[in-house]
């Protein structure tokens, strides 16, 4: 189980890497006013997956009928339905939609990348039948070779482009690589059947994981939208890279503790005891994510951007620290939110987000009002520490884990995250590692290292788990 656990991080990992290098190597070739467009085009995508976003992947592997061909024939069927209907709708939007951004010029982009959804509804289901049977090669195959594809797609495409259209295209080739892994990898033919009474089934399964989507893309592309939108799209260019170097490593880490902690909370149910320690383990791992992103932004965040992105992307340095602290903050959160999960409470992440989407109107204001970034990044802040605090109480009343052992940890992760984001003001990070290095880094590194030593229960986690494996 646990061989089939890590070679599922690893594809989800190799996939994030090869998207953040994609994202990088596109920001290197274009300006950035041409990386700000085109990095609306994942929004784009998002909105359209937001709006039809039925679960139907996670129903073939949980409907007792997962094996049934023809469930599967009709799954397959409602998912070209669904690729055809959000090819439609992105295509109506697609001028409202750049002209709402500020981007009038490139609608057309928008009409064209209209294609990929539909393209995305002819993706074969046994990838997720085959999970079922605890087959994960083909999920990980899915997951990291159209990711791969569109980096080595970017050499071709740089020599006939210049601009925003390297990642459009980009795009396009990593969806018609991923709909013909689906294929190659599959075990049984492909076959479509519409049947009504099938899709009635799935889309009472697969609405709150509609509304709770919605509120997803809140959570995680509001902020940008605002930026965007009022800011203009050279400032959206620097939030946006800014946050996705800072999100990409949160979400590798998150992914591979949620993938070894859950199994093991939902067997420990039973038993009080072995639960609150899981518990306080699977918390405690999300806030080490937080103290490793803020030592790694504080201390070596500045010179590596530059290092990677060169000097036109010299002005994420100054937002760098303050955006990794929201990133913190948010991971921090998700470890309560996997306790909950694990009793079957999923409604916890929603809580959660809709803290974070209700602090969106006081975003838009401040960026209408004064257009500073650093006032809607703390405005984000307070918002997910709200959600943290709502995630440990409902973790506390819904598991009855007791918390008193957590004190000392959160505290010290608050401390060394508002120390970093003090620092950052007071020490403005640089190009130069060596123009970079001061006495608060110093500081930075002593503190964080202090509060991973007080998470003693991911330590007799991590302790119990390798004298396990040997």
């Amino acid at each position: 189980m646990l061989k089939k656990a890590i070679m599922v991080v690893s594809g989800n990992a190799f996939a994030s890497i090869f998207l953040l290098l994609r994202n990088l190597i596109v920001a290197r070739l274009m300006s950035p006013e041409n990386y700000g467009i085109a990095s609306t085009y994942a929004i784009s995508m998002s909105v359209v997956e937001m709006l039809s976003y039925l679960g139907l992947n996670q129903l073939m592997v949980v409907d007792k009928d997962g094996d049934n061909p023809r469930f599967q024939a009709a799954m397959q069927g409602f998912q070209v339905l669904r690729g055809t209907f959000s090819a439609i709708v992105l295509f109506l939007i697609a001028y409202p939609y750049a002209q709402f951004l500020g981007v009038e010029r490139v609608a057309w982009s928008y009409e064209i990348l209209a294609l990929i959804p539909f393209i995305n509804g002819f993706q074969h289901y046994d990838v997720h039948r085959e999970r079922r049977h605890m087959n994960f090669t083909p999920t990980v195959l899915v997951n990291s070779i159209p990711a791969f594809v569109s980096v080595l797609s970017l050499w071709p495409l740089a020599l006939m482009f210049g601009d925003y259209r390297i990642m459009l295209f980009a795009l396009f080739a990593q969806a018609i690589a991923m709909v013909a892994t689906t294929h190659l990898t599959a075990k049984r033919p492909y076959r479509l059947t519409l049947d009504f009474g099938l899709m009635k089934h799935a889309a009472l399964f697969g609405w709150p994981l509609l509304l709770d989507g919605a509120l997803i893309f809140g959570a995680f592309n509001g902020e940008r939208l605002i930026v965007l939108r009022e800011l203009g799209v050279t400032q959206f260019a620097f939030f946006s890279m800014a946050f996705t170097l800072t999100l990409t490593p949160t979400v590798v880490l998150f992914n591979s503790f949620q993938s070894l902690f859950l199994p093991q909370l939902t067997a420990a149910r039973a038993d009080p005891a072995a639960f609150q320690r899981l518990s306080v383990a699977a918390i405690e791992s999300n806030l080490a994510i937080a103290v490793l992103l803020m030592m790694g932004t504080a201390i070596v965040g500045g010179p590596l951007t530059y290092l990677l992105l060169g000097p036109k992307y010299l002005s994420i340095l100054g937002v760098l620290v303050p955006i990794a602290a929201l990133q913190a903050i948010r991971i921090a959160k998700s470890g309560a939110n996997i306790v909950a999960l694990a009793i079957g409470k999923s409604q916890s992440s929603m809580w959660c987000n809709l803290i974070r989407v209700a602090s969106l109107p006081f975003s838009w204001w401040v960026a209408i009002r004064t257009g500073d970034i650093f006032t809607i990044i703390w405005i984000v802040c307070v918002a997910e520490g709200l959600a943290f605090a709502l995630s440990m109480v409902l973790a506390k009343k819904w598991a009855g884990i007791q918390l008193r052992p957590l004190i000392l940890p959160v505290g010290l992760t608050a401390a060394l995250t508002g120390f970093a984001v003090y620092d950052s003001f007071a020490h403005p990070p640089v190009q130069s590692m060596l123009d970079h290095l001061h006495w608060g880094l110093l500081l930075i590194f002593a503190l964080g290292m202090v509060s991973l030593l007080t998470m003693t229960g991911m330590r007799h986690f991590a302790t119990e788990w390798w004298r396990g494996r040997r």
